[in-house]
């Protein structure tokens, strides 16, 4: 018999036994199956506290079973699972995609929901849920806590994204690219020159992001959006723009600021040997 304890900072802790599933989110509730009285009586809701406006209603399933926790990913908020299991190097940390199901480990198994939580209007910072799976010496009979449904049901937000076609929109796709392309093993990140080139090759009109200036102040734009006001690491003890571009680069990929779509619709229009006019909708012939 398994025993699942889900846990975190500011959030209720829930105990979950074998047969029983447990739907997290921003307002998980209307979720709950209404149509099969067994189901019912195995299913319970978690709604997070301080949950982001762009937090999915239901970010994830977990279903206990008599051998194994299964988590199911039903949200299209950011996310990534770590935790430990039995092989040599130990550590598995996966990113979490909207209908993924991933079998959870024997202890800890961290959720990280990037720019889950948020601390002021407009401003976020990540929320870790931690789901502990044991076998318990004694069966444990006790119940989940079950909290009360948000009953205002606020439809799910818009994550904070760049204006798609700006200037920064563009300086976080050259800056992303290795982790869009999966050439994420340890990239170097490119200097202020090689996205001023990137930038140029794509759109065929760069702004003034000749000038090495421009390129650390939209890097500065593109760490805000990333990692919020709380977490800028720009904030956090004025380093350079060399020193923390790998994290920015990184973060501007994990939560979506640009995606590979992205990268694949300047890389197509480049083949074309079209651009796009600086309000970023037009298409246009490169010169």
């Amino acid at each position: 018999m398994l025993r699942v304890t889900l846990r975190g900072v500011g959030v209720p802790t829930v105990v979950l036994g074998t047969g029983e599933t447990l739907l997290v989110g921003r307002d998980p509730h209307p979720a709950l199956p209404d149509d099969d009285a067994d189901a019912q009586l195995r299913s319970t809701a978690l709604t997070l506290p301080r949950a982001a406006p762009h937090v999915s209603r239901v970010v994830g399933e977990i279903v206990v079973g008599e051998e194994v926790v299964r988590l199911r990913w039903r949200g299209s908020t950011e996310a990534q699972l770590s935790s430990l299991f039995d092989a040599p190097g130990g550590a598995r940390r996966v990113a979490l995609t909207d209908g993924m199901a991933a079998l959870l480990d024997e202890g800890e198994n961290h959720v990280l929901l990037l720019r889950g939580r948020q601390t002021a209007p407009g401003q976020f910072t990540d929320l870790v849920l931690v789901v502990d799976v044991t076998i318990p010496a004694v069966p444990d009979d006790a119940r989940p806590w079950v909290p009360d449904p948000d009953l205002e049901g606020a439809v799910t937000a818009p994550a904070p994204r760049l204006e798609r076609w700006s200037r920064e929109w563009y300086v976080a796709l050259a800056l992303a690219e290795p982790w869009l392309v999966g050439a994420d093993d340890y990239p170097r990140p490119a200097s202020n020159r090689e996205i001023y080139e990137r930038v140029l090759q794509w759109r065929g009109h760069a702004w003034n992001l000749e000038r090495a200036q421009r390129v650390d102040d939209a890097i500065r734009v593109v760490a805000r959006m990333a990692f919020g006001p709380a977490d800028d690491p720009f904030a956090q003890g004025g380093g350079r723009v060399q020193n923390v571009r790998f994290a920015v680069g990184r973060r501007s990929a994990e939560v979506r600021l640009v995606t590979a779509d992205d990268l694949a619709v300047v890389e197509a229009a480049r083949a074309r040997g079209e651009g796009l006019n600086p309000e970023g909708s037009t298409p246009r012939a490169l010169s």
